[in-house]
């Protein structure tokens, strides 16, 4: 909901606006780099649809305690993950991640980067986001 609400508070979205951020890249159905009014009516009556679980036309308060759930179990998860590559990222063992502990670390990249060229393709970097997104 978050990422539909951000370019309508934004003061002056215009025509000309860049829409190189996902979420906008996403909401730009035409892809014209700018954002409409009816895009953004359209990404709402999409959420709408997808809150809206049992189709009656009415987000009621188990189908927004449903969706608060959701997002706090991806919460969880993201704090768990977290917390388990801080720990991987402390190679001495000190309870600490230094700057050069922090930047020795790329689990990430290193999974993503299936040839082992040392660079991440769209499709390799696609990988990472899957982890980290679930999509």
């Amino acid at each position: 909901m978050a990422a539909l609400m951000v370019p309508l508070s934004m003061p002056a979205f215009s025509a000309e606006a860049d829409t190189s951020l996902p979420v906008l890249q996403r909401l730009d159905q035409n892809k014209d780099s700018a954002l409409s009014r009816d895009e953004v009516r359209a990404a709402r009556a999409q959420l709408f649809a997808r809150l809206d679980s049992n189709g009656d036309g009415a987000i009621d308060e188990d189908e927004t305690e449903r969706f608060r759930d959701a997002i706090m179990d991806h919460a969880i998860a993201m704090q768990a993950f977290l917390g388990v590559q801080m720990r991987r990222f402390d190679i001495s063992g000190d309870g600490n991640v230094s700057a050069a502990e922090f930047q020795a670390r790329t689990p990430l990249f290193d999974l993503a980067d299936r040839d082992g060229d040392g660079k991440l393709s769209d499709a390799e970097f696609l990988v990472i986001r899957g982890i980290l997104f679930n999509r």
